[in-house]
């Protein structure tokens, strides 16, 4: 018996010595039925930092037969240290099943710290089960607890400096955008003042708005003329106090102003009919509001034509 075992020990030891490196087998049970010897390859045991993910990969095969494992081990929060992933089978090279168990490093010690992948036990149908030893691994901080203060390892970095973004595109299409702009503001005006310049020569109260916006005295004798060549013009022939209503039956947008007309010219035969008379000029004349009536008569004229 003891012979038996030492012949067995033997052998164990000379296929762990044949073993690649990185490649190990699972513990032999206390009852050699209970569980598979199967390689395994395990992950680095030290360097880790938070965010590492330290894979076990198992070989699906045990003296040259395939191994179908019963459950992958689920996902699942192991420790304050490590969360393990969904597991998967991989296929290499060679056409052999591996079983990949990965953990990821969820924290950071303050200090260099070890811990260890958890054993596990794995069923297989229809051979033996496999178990994992639990595997030590050493994990360290982000950063040092102190700052070395020399060179460039200080406590703060100046802040980066951010790139400037490529303009001249923008610059460009801005230029253009604000020269098409100005164009037809320009446009605008100068067919605006082009408008109001024919205006002025064709129609009659515009013109004669023109006109007496250069008199400088309202009340003079040519600033009534000048509105009564623009009634005469507006009408097509002589416009006096008595063919007013004609001038407002051809002229339908003068009717609002047929009262002021009516005034403007009872006021036009008394300046120009009975100025030199006794009783005339015993009394002082009153300036005429001239100008509002002529705006007024514009107006009327432009809302009419446009």
């Amino acid at each position: 018996m003891r012979a038996q075992r030492r012949v067995h020990t033997a052998v164990l030891m000379l296929a762990l010595a044949a073993a690649p490196a990185g490649l190990a087998l699972a513990a032999e049970p206390a009852n050699p039925a209970a569980a598979a010897a199967v390689a395994i390859e395990q992950p680095r045991s030290f360097g880790h930092v938070l965010g590492d993910v330290l894979t076990q990969r198992v070989l699906l095969e045990q003296q040259g037969r395939p191994l179908e494992p019963g459950a992958l081990p689920a996902a699942a929060r192991i420790d304050l240290w490590l969360e393990r992933r969904p597991s998967r089978i991989e296929i290499d090279a060679e056409g052999r099943r591996w079983l990949a168990i990965e953990y990821q490093l969820i924290n950071a010690p303050r200090a260099l710290t070890a811990i260890s992948l958890p054993a596990l036990t794995i069923a297989t149908t229809p051979g033996p089960a496999i178990a994992l030893p639990a595997w030590p691994v050493s994990i360290g901080p982000l950063t040092p607890p102190e700052v070395l203060g020399q060179g460039d390892l200080q406590p703060l970095r100046p802040d980066r400096p951010v790139a400037a973004l490529p303009t001249y595109a923008v610059e460009q299409h801005l230029k253009f955008s604000l020269l098409a702009l100005f164009a037809v503001l320009l446009a605008w005006f100068a067919w605006w003042a082009w408008r109001n310049m024919r205006e002025a020569q064709q129609l009659p109260f515009a013109h004669a708005w023109r006109e007496l916006k250069r008199i400088d005295d309202p009340a003079s004798p040519e600033a009534w003329r000048v509105m009564h060549r623009a009634l005469n013009r507006s009408a097509g022939r002589v416009v006096h106090g008595a063919s007013l209503p004609q001038l407002l039956a051809d002229a339908p947008n003068l009717r609002p102003l047929q009262p002021r007309l009516e005034d403007f010219y009872r006021e036009s035969t008394r300046r120009f009919f009975f100025a030199e008379s006794t009783a005339a000029s015993a009394q002082p004349q009153a300036t005429y509001p001239l100008k509002p009536l002529c705006r007024a008569l514009r107006n009327a004229e432009k809302r009419h034509r446009h």
